[in-house]
């Protein structure tokens, strides 16, 4: 099943490759901000017809469509094109982000940025890799020295001094902030150690599924923002190695 995941991401990556490349890209707004192009489309007709090709009776949950119901005790879970904004700008930071749940539980997760072709992924209890090499969280134990990932929801226009004083709660005690916009990567950027920590505010399942086992794979953490027990429906997501997780509540709560 892994293998047959990965092969989607990869064909997936291939047709944002494709696009990424070329001089102009298509642009629909969803909202003010939130913008659609015709390779989230692309990619994900892709995928779901992969998928439906050899699993006609799964559940489909994805971005841009309306959820498909099925009959069996599989969920995908999907974001063809993570990080729309960047791709559009031609900003390297996007992905295609695949989750299948089975039984109510995650049990696999790949996410694969094919601008830099890297390719994350993780089955349940088998570890996660980052092309094919295992990784784990980091080892900071103290917030300053962490580099703490986070994102700004779309209705920032309205919102965006709530977020700000998130961002400059982190900025004055750990050694770096970064927002990169796609957080399916900076979740997979927790696992490997590049990031110590990440949180952000309205998620969807599609932006978390997939990088929540890689998470947990590697060894992180992950819950809602006041520590309560996390599940891809909840609107805030907070991850790290594990080692500043109460460290990081404990500034959300003062923010």
């Amino acid at each position: 099943m892994l293998e047959f995941i990965k092969k989607i991401a990869l064909e997936a990556g291939e047709i944002i490759r494709h696009a990424y490349y070329k001089p102009e890209t298509h642009i629909e707004y969803k909202g003010d901000i939130d913008i659609l192009t015709e390779t989230d489309l692309q990619c994900e007709e892709h995928i779901i017809k992969r998928i439906l090709d050899r699993f006609p009776n799964d559940t489909i949950l994805t971005e841009e469509s309306k959820q498909t119901k099925g009959t069996t005790n599989r969920k995908w879970i999907i974001d063809p094109l993570d990080g729309t904004t960047n791709f559009s700008h031609r900003f390297p930071f996007c992905a295609v982000s695949i989750g299948l749940e089975i039984n109510g539980e995650i049990r696999y997760g790949v996410v694969f940025n094919p601008i830099i072709n890297e390719l994350f992924y993780a089955e349940k209890n088998e570890g996660s890799f980052l092309n094919d090499k295992k990784i784990s969280v980091s080892g900071n134990s103290e917030i300053k020295n962490c580099l703490i990932g986070t994102g700004f929801p779309y209705d920032r226009w309205q919102r965006g001094d709530y977020y700000i004083m998130q961002y400059l709660a982190f900025m004055k005690r750990c050694q770096g902030v970064r927002r990169a916009g796609a957080a399916a990567i900076d979740l997979c950027y927790v696992a490997c150690g590049r990031l110590d920590g990440f949180f952000e505010n309205k998620l969807r399942p599609w932006d978390m599924a997939a990088g929540s086992i890689i998470i947990t794979e590697a060894g992180g953490k992950i819950s809602q923002f006041d520590g309560e027990d996390w599940h891809y429906s909840n609107d805030t997501i907070l991850v790290s190695n594990g080692k500043i997780h109460e460290k990081m509540i404990e500034i959300l709560r003062g923010a």
